[in-house]
């Protein structure tokens, strides 16, 4: 059955047509809950919630862009107003009009990725939302102010201060490792 003919049986609510959908696209879209949830549960329950709106909505879907695009934002979406129903964001405004961009400089070294997936779910909850959807997620740096009540401003900074901890994590971590040869 072709993605077109899934999409219209789901509007139907065809239970099989949802479990295909389901069954394609949950894998992708646990490891987009995996990245704005403080663990393994907690990002279940997201995928959960994402799926129950992506059912819900799903005739709002009208073709335009790719459905795995749709289904992403949604999912995005759904883990931001989770955080925002627990507790307030502790957005840091901006300290000054000038942001330093903190580049990760590390050379000769190569990171595994649950290494590196690991820091970045250890941020605290305001930086790892920026540094998710800004390096992630391509999200532009207004976008993010419009989806967290922010300044740009304040998603600069952040994501300058997110990038500043994971550089020092990763400097760490690399000194560990050396001191281990």
């Amino acid at each position: 059955m072709k993605l077109e003919e899934l999409i219209q049986e789901c509007c139907k609510q065809k239970i099989a047509a949802q479990a295909k959908v389901y069954q394609i696209f949950s894998d992708k879209l646990f490891a987009v809950c995996l990245k704005y949830s403080h663990n393994k549960e907690d990002a279940e329950d997201n995928l959960q919630d994402s799926f129950i709106t992506i059912f819900e909505k799903i005739e709002q879907y009208k073709n335009k862009g790719s459905f795995e695009g749709w289904l992403k934002r949604i999912t995005i979406n759904t883990a931001l107003q989770k955080y925002r129903e627990k507790a307030p964001l502790q957005i840091v405004e901006e300290v000054s009009n000038k942001v330093e961009v903190e580049e990760l400089e590390l050379k000769n070294t190569v990171f595994n990725v649950d290494v590196l997936l690991g820091f970045i779910q250890q941020l605290p909850d305001r930086y790892r939302l920026i540094f998710n959807l800004y390096v992630l997620d391509n999200y532009s740096h207004k976008e993010i102010a419009e989806m967290l009540a922010i300044s740009v401003g304040t998603s600069k900074s952040n994501l300058s201060r997110a990038r500043k901890i994971l550089k020092e994590k990763l400097e760490g971590h690399q000194k560990k490792n050396e001191n281990s040869i």
